[in-house]
């Protein structure tokens, strides 16, 4: 089930976002509930001025297990995003989740290009992204090797995602 995120999830996504989720990501693992709720409600407060799109996607039962999102809805190339605890890899909940807020700005808001970003060994989300190679022309773009604020190193490859007329 895929819903519009509200704060109910917020020790769910604070307990879920963790370090296994965050190997390959620019962000860590939040310090605090606060600093979970001070993200997330920058990203409610994204939804309500429509510059995002945040999606919780919940198991069958209705238990919080990640979340998808859509940022810059006012540009022309919007960035997407989507994370499944570990325990719900595997199962295609990140196509159901990403495809749903994909679809969303498509239909309500007419976009048709998407930037998606992942690291190259992260296997999973490589394989992701080819799933909606029918529907969209997925154009590579230029590496990049870079260092976080707390000392992960990434491989970063971004690729646009642009609607197939």
């Amino acid at each position: 089930m895929i819903e519009q995120f509200s704060m109910d999830y917020l020790q769910d996504y604070f307990e879920g976002f963790d370090e296994e989720i965050t190997k390959y990501q620019w962000p860590d693992p939040f310090e605090s509930v606060d600093d979970a709720r001070e993200l997330l409600q920058g990203f409610l407060d994204g939804v309500k001025n429509g510059e995002t799109i945040l999606l919780s996607v919940l198991s069958e039962d209705g238990e919080f297990i990640g979340s998808s999102e859509v940022h810059g809805l006012s540009e022309d190339c919007c960035e997407v995003g989507v994370w499944i605890k570990k325990s719900e890899w595997n199962k295609g909940h990140a196509y159901t989740a990403l495809k749903k807020a994909l679809d969303i700005a498509r239909t309500k808001y007419g976009k048709k290009e998407f930037f998606y970003e992942a690291d190259i060994r992260n296997i999973g989300s490589m394989k992701l992204l080819r799933k909606f190679e029918d529907e969209y022309e997925i154009i590579e773009q230029e590496l990049e090797k870079v260092t976080t604020d707390s000392g992960k190193e990434l491989e970063l490859q971004g690729y646009i995602m642009k609607v197939r007329e």
